[in-house]
């Protein structure tokens, strides 16, 4: 028993320390200004008179702006540390909101929702390189998982609570309420010691003077393929509910968000231990089967059981992937890093672009089940090509 808590207090002694908490925090206010557009922006550039394909070009926006940005922001963290990488991406993000207010789609939010893409590759990948760097392998998939409770915490308040602004009061309070979050986030990270949280160390010179690490990209495809399906569920969703008659779509985003708070905070141990290839294969399928539920169903308990089933899958699915691509390729610097969430966020951004186009021809429905469909492909590439050609060691899963 003294055995265990010893083993506990050393664990959350290499976890919990000021920089990690600190980054913890101001991540989540970041997270929680990003969320509460998620079921609140599609609905405003509707009102504002775009049409769905307009609409997916100005979501799925936001993540190419990152995709490209990570390659460089990767590079970036070899030179500068992760505060001052985080420090510049706050402070445009607080430009971006104020900005949100004035400007109009198509073009100037178009610029606009790129710079927000931009800022966000900042912070994203400095938060996550940086917990990379400092913690030791053992606990880095928990610590991965802990990092990533703050965008699935953030989402469960924000998303409905953006939904409550704009219902109460105006698109206008809910951009300045953004801008203010991220004001506060800025002056979290100017608090930083920058002593714990360092830059990564090169485990490769060849490959750290690179802004890409190659081998990570085969991996990573499987992150993609997910983020495709998550980009345009997220992106036309809410449209959807609203057309079943459902008045806050942001509830679905607060299901699906407490049960990837609660599978991270009460699972963290399974995610250091478990086989995270096994694990992979076994929730593919299920996320098909719940986008072919959700494509028959039209009522607010249907779409918050949808949406509970999908977060206990993706809070222990998100972390899983990332920490096995990282073993795949045998780096973690920030070049790895930035490759992988590069790739993550052209899923997240060509999601929404390609349903865009889609939905007027087939409707809602054929659009979820044609993203069931990509889940098949995405088991079927990781089963029988990723793990023919991994290189992870058993013992590492």
């Amino acid at each position: 028993m003294d055995k265990e808590g010893n083993t506990s207090q050393h664990t959350a002694g290499k976890l919990f320390t000021h920089d990690f908490v600190i980054v913890v925090l101001a991540f989540f206010g970041i997270c929680a200004a990003f969320h509460s557009l998620t079921p609140t922006l599609p609905i405003y550039l509707t009102k504002l008179g775009s049409n769905e394909r307009e609409i997916g070009v100005l979501i799925g926006i936001f993540a190419v702006a990152a995709l490209v940005s990570r390659l460089f922001v990767g590079g970036a963290l070899l030179k500068y540390r992760a505060k001052s990488v985080m420090l510049v991406g706050a402070f445009i993000t607080i430009i971006v909101y104020l900005a949100l207010i004035v400007f109009r789609p198509f073009f100037p939010f178009l610029v606009v929702r790129f710079l927000q893409g931009v800022a966000f590759a900042c912070l994203d990948t400095a938060a996550l390189a940086s917990i990379i760097g400092v913690i030791p392998l053992a606990y880095r998939t928990r610590a991965l998982g802990y990092l990533m409770l703050a965008p699935s915490l953030a989402m469960a308040v924000a998303a409905p609570l953006g939904m409550f602004i704009i219902n109460k009061y105006s698109f206008t309070m809910l951009f300045l309420s953004c801008a203010g979050l991220a004001f506060c986030a800025f002056l979290m990270f100017w608090k930083l010691k920058g002593q714990e949280i360092a830059i990564p160390q090169k485990e490769n010179p060849s490959r750290s003077a690179s802004f890409f690490n190659l081998k990570i990209i085969t991996p990573a495809i499987t992150a993609f393929l997910h983020l495709f399906v998550w980009g345009a569920l997220s992106a036309f969703f809410p449209l959807y509910a609203i057309q079943c008659g459902v008045t806050n779509p942001g509830l679905f985003f607060s299901a699906m968000a407490i049960m990837m708070v609660a599978g991270r905070l009460f699972g963290g141990k399974i995610m250091d231990t478990c086989n995270k290839e096994k694990f992979i294969v076994t929730f593919l399928p299920s996320m098909m089967v719940i986008l072919i539920i959700l494509s028959l169903s039209k009522t607010l308990p249907l779409f918050i059981f949808v949406g509970a089933v999908w977060g206990i899958g993706v809070a222990f699915f998100v972390p899983i992937v990332m920490t096995y691509a990282l073993e795949y390729s045998g780096s973690s610097d920030g070049a790895a890093v930035g490759t992988y969430r590069a790739i993550y966020d052209f899923g997240i951004g060509l999601g929404p672009v390609v349903m865009g186009i889609i939905i007027p021809l087939t409707g809602y429905r054929i659009m979820f089940l044609c993203l069931a469909l990509i889940c098949l492909i995405n088991l079927c590439y990781f089963q029988f090509y990723v793990r023919e050609r991994g290189s992870v060691k058993p013992g590492c899963l």
